[in-house]
């Protein structure tokens, strides 16, 4: 990790990208527990993919679940502002 700057304040990845504010532990536990709701999703900012979670219970659970291992085992899941999540 790099030392942070005002472009990127939690610095960036190997590959130069900003880091975001925001966990893929914490979306991915989110998602994992709370999917059916499309917590996670709302949690980064997707608040369409969070809205069809909620209509569809997370796909009856399934895509919540796959959506949440996914947050933690992913390095290039990004937030609303395209950051890559921190790990």
């Amino acid at each position: 990790m790099s030392v942070p700057t005002p472009q990127a304040p939690y610095g960036v990845d190997p590959k130069g990208r900003p880091y975001s504010d925001k966990s893929k532990i914490v979306a991915g536990i989110l998602q994992i527990f709370l999917g059916t709701l499309g917590i996670g999703r709302f949690y980064v900012g997707s608040v369409g993919v969070g809205i069809a979670q909620l209509l569809t219970c997370g796909g009856l659970g399934v895509w919540a679940l796959i959506d949440g291992v996914m947050f933690l085992v992913s390095n290039d899941r990004t937030d609303k502002q395209g950051n890559i999540l921190r790990g």
